[in-house]
């Protein structure tokens, strides 16, 4: 048994469609759970429906979802003959389920109409990349998440019952692979006890992916990308990029926390716990080897190089020049923890501190604002974090040179400068 996910990327086109099938072509003869994202940007406009909708704009919401509409129900006859009807008739279901809501008026929280809504987009994909199958001859069955995935109500990012989502996988979905080697399913989905939709927040399909390979004790997962695979720097930026082979679950959670582009920590702990390697392949090209994440460990990684730019500075100092690792810093990290900042870099001192912090004009003002009832505060953006892992002073020198290092933090793995 594996799992294969499939990125928004690669089924965002006919072309692609028909190239994952092509892929799929040559695991026709293994067992594989199958979760695709959105097709593109479906996600993006269907959060631009949820916002007309919650903001009282009706008929715009509906304009807009009608767009969404036509470009699935576009791609379906274009692509699809023989599965077509069928596929349509589920299409036309989410379509309608989408459409019931926003006839109505809010009266709920805007995260609660984000899930119903953004969450029709895995649904309206799987249903054409499931009939596209069948149309290349390899037969698979469709499942919708929502019968199998029991979250909380925590709406944009809710919490996986483990214990009742195990329990439907065994029951529904193993036994589908009875009938066929392929069952496709959605990511980034869920639904409560009350059936109402939700989301699983950022890098969930990834982590749909992971709960499936965990219950299922797969033999791998793979997340198929545009890209050859795992780098030590992101290409568009650093033209000298390198691809690494392989990486171990620890360094990628690493550099997911320092905030490279790569898999979040909450997919690689499912499958950590029951040593299940990721594999991260290209769908371009899939005789590409990819990289593998795995639990042994991996020596002499080159340096690992992550830039964060829209960043800001945050230098706080007590007004009365209390220290200020007592009470004032416990009143810090409450009030960043009820604005949802994370600080990218932290530094304090006797009566300061100072904080790296991404960009959020709205959710700093209020910060600034209530930190100032205990510190002096002064913000400055528009700046830039370089963290590099596996470091050395040639790398450093080469990648700050004309800068003006404001913060600098440094262990034996990891710096991190902040400048301008």
């Amino acid at each position: 048994m594996k799992v294969f996910k499939f990125g928004g990327a690669s089924v965002n086109s006919i072309e692609r469609i028909q190239n994952v099938a092509k892929i799929l072509t040559s695991y026709r003869d293994e067992k594989i759970l199958i979760v695709v994202s959105a097709i593109g940007k479906t996600t993006n406009s269907l959060e631009k429906v949820a916002e007309a909708f919650y903001s009282g704009n009706s008929q715009e919401a509906l304009q807009l979802f009608r767009q969404v509409k036509k470009a699935h129900s576009d791609m379906a006859k274009y692509l699809l003959v023989k599965t077509a009807l069928k596929a349509e008739e589920r299409l036309e279901s989410f379509y309608t389920e989408v459409e019931w809501l926003l006839h109505d008026k809010p009266v709920r929280d805007y995260d609660y109409y984000y899930d119903q809504i953004v969450s029709i987009g895995e649904l309206l994909s799987t249903t054409i990349f499931s009939a596209s199958l069948e149309e290349a001859g390899l037969k698979n069955e469709w499942i919708d998440v929502r019968d199998i995935f029991r979250t909380d109500d925590n709406f944009r990012d809710a919490s996986i019952n483990w214990n009742y989502t195990s329990k439907q996988v065994i029951e529904k979905v193993i036994p589908l692979f009875e009938k066929c080697p392929f069952v496709v399913t959605q990511g980034f989905i869920g639904s409560t006890d009350e059936n109402e939709s939700t989301t699983l927040g950022r890098e969930g399909s990834d982590y749909s992916a992971a709960v499936f390979a965990n219950i299922l004790n797969a033999e791998s997962q793979t997340i198929w990308k545009d890209v050859e695979g795992v780098m030590n720097a992101d290409p568009k930026i650093q033209p000298d990029a390198v691809f690494l082979k392989e990486l171990n679950y620890d360094e990628v959670i690493e550099m997911a926390y320092y905030g490279a582009q790569v898999i979040h920590p909450k997919t690689i702990k499912p499958l950590q716990n029951k040593g299940i390697p990721l594999i991260v392949k290209c769908f371009l090209d899939a005789s590409l080897p990819g990289t593998i994440i795995h639990n042994n460990a991996v020596n002499s990684l080159p340096p690992i190089i992550i830039w964060k730019y829209n960043q800001v500075k945050v230098d706080l100092h007590t007004t009365d020049f209390s220290f200020v690792n007592e009470k004032p810093a416990g009143l810090l990290y409450q009030m960043l923890n009820d604005l949802k900042l994370k600080p990218n870099l932290t530094q304090s001192g006797a009566v300061s501190m100072h904080l790296c912090i991404d960009d959020n004009p709205e959710r700093l003002e209020k910060l600034a604002i209530k930190a100032s009832e205990l510190f002096d505060v002064e913000l400055e953006k528009n700046l830039t974090l370089l963290t590099i892992r596996h470091y050395s002073d040639e790398v450093i020198q080469k990648l700050s040179a004309g800068k003006t290092i404001l913060l600098r933090q440094q262990t034996p793995e990891t710096i991190q400068m902040l400048m301008k």
